[in-house]
């Protein structure tokens, strides 16, 4: 026997949703009915979170890179000792 489950939800994120769930050839709710299903049968939940960076990140990052463009970039060195060495000098 289904039952039926409420869930309040963005606008937006449903309509995401049942874009992503039509583009796969399910309903809204088969998706989230076969979503359901995986957790009872695996006892796992999985969330994936792309990965952003933050606007600080990116800045270090851009900074990092002109540096780098510029030949501003340390030599490689094959011994931290050779690395003290060199930073005393």
């Amino acid at each position: 026997m289904n039952t039926v489950i409420s869930v309040k939800v963005d606008k937006k994120v449903k309509e995401s949703a049942r874009e992503v769930a039509e583009s796969a050839g399910l309903t809204l709710s088969s998706l989230i009915n076969v979503y359901l299903r995986q957790i009872s049968a695996t006892r796992h939940i999985e969330i994936y979170a792309p990965e952003q960076m933050t606007p600080k990140l990116e800045k270090l990052i851009s900074g990092i890179e002109k540096e780098i463009k510029k030949g501003k970039i340390s030599k490689k060195f094959t011994t931290a000792n050779d690395f003290l060495v060199d930073l005393k000098s």
